[in-house]
């Protein structure tokens, strides 16, 4: 447990390094009109912080920067809550009063807004991940060893996939399964088929059907939807290029690789879909290694009740926390609300 006194010292050496991005020494806190202890005093400090975890000294510095567990604690425990300017709160809401008709347009309009306010990256997963269900799947043989599996989703999407037939499978056979697969997965969430597919009728398969191997391969084939760019919406993807940490090029490289990653940065926003509420996930939490010098803040919005989708704010370890934490939470609600109302 910390003191209040290491708390007020993390908290000020947090701040100037959010402001600064170079290392804080003892005498700019004893500056602070707010801190009111000797460049000594906080320098005894500023150590037992370091021997905790909370502080890292970089080689070339007498100063010292904020580590991971500087920075969850900071989020968990010191964050103030940062007022937005009234000015960036009627951009806001001035989005919301704007004639937008498709779902798709609202949310590449909040991923713009977001990057713009923040000049961090922002990421919005949207809704038809949730939404789109199984309508109907079709197998239709196109000759001995393929066929065209056809997938309509709730939405009205028709999808068509070529997938190869294993050699000796019957025609009836192909019907007894593609007839048991709409009678169980009508009406699942198209992200979860793969998984429903072994829940719900894999067994069931297993008894009655001869090649049962072969064409649980073949579903899948024909399950595993392609994750296209329309799902996830990013803006501001070179703001990482404007941040002082990322001047090295080989690090910035791995995280703009990742950006043309679809099905990672699908994974990693469902995953944080998982929680309600704001999730900040600092440096090493997050689940890709490109990812070790970021921070990733999400929250979800919904349609009446219902999450349905998450937004994101990537930006350095070294982020304005409680500025992202305070927009991320209106713009989530407003989201929300005027999805709600779209529906």
């Amino acid at each position: 447990m910390l003191t209040e006194r290491q708390r007020m010292i993390l908290t000020a050496i947090v701040d100037d390094y959010i402001r600064s991005a170079e290392p804080v020494g003892s005498r700019s806190i004893s500056k602070r009109g707010d801190v009111g202890y000797s460049p000594a005093t906080i320098r005894n400090e500023m150590a037992d912080l370091e021997e905790l975890g909370f502080l890292e000294q970089p080689h070339t510095s007498a100063g010292r920067i904020p580590s991971h567990k500087g920075y969850r604690y900071y989020v968990d425990h010191l964050a103030p809550l940062n007022l937005i300017s009234p000015d960036e709160f009627k951009m806001m809401r001035a989005f919301f009063a704007e004639k937008l008709n498709a779902i798709e347009q609202v949310i590449q309009h909040a991923a713009t807004i977001l990057s713009h306010m923040t000049n961090y990256t922002s990421i919005l997963l949207g809704p038809e991940v949730f939404h789109t269900s199984l309508r109907h799947f079709q197998l239709l043989p196109l000759n001995e060893t393929t066929a065209v599996a056809i997938i309509v989703t709730s939405t009205g999407q028709v999808e068509n996939k070529t997938v190869s037939i294993p050699s000796g499978l019957s025609v009836s056979e192909m019907e007894k399964v593609v007839n048991l697969l709409n009678r169980k997965l009508t009406g699942v969430p198209i992200y979860k088929l793969k998984t429903a597919l072994y829940n719900e009728i894999g067994q069931e398969m297993q008894r009655h059907v001869e090649h049962f191997e072969e064409l649980m391969s073949v579903l899948e084939e024909a399950l595993d939807k392609d994750q296209d760019g329309q799902r996830l919406f990013l803006s501001g993807t070179t703001n990482m290029l404007n941040q002082p940490e990322f001047r090295d090029v080989d690090k910035v490289k791995s995280i703009l690789d990742l950006f043309e990653e679809t099905p990672t940065l699908l994974r990693m926003m469902t995953s944080a879909s998982a929680s309600s509420g704001i999730q900040v996930r600092i440096g090493t939490e997050n689940d890709h290694e490109a990812f070790a010098n970021c921070s990733l803040i999400t929250a979800t919005y919904a349609i009446e009740g219902e999450a349905v989708g998450t937004i994101g704010i990537l930006g350095p370890t070294r982020m304005e926390y409680a500025r992202v934490i305070g927009i991320l939470d209106i713009l989530s609600k407003d989201l929300s609300r005027f999805l709600s109302r779209m529906h």
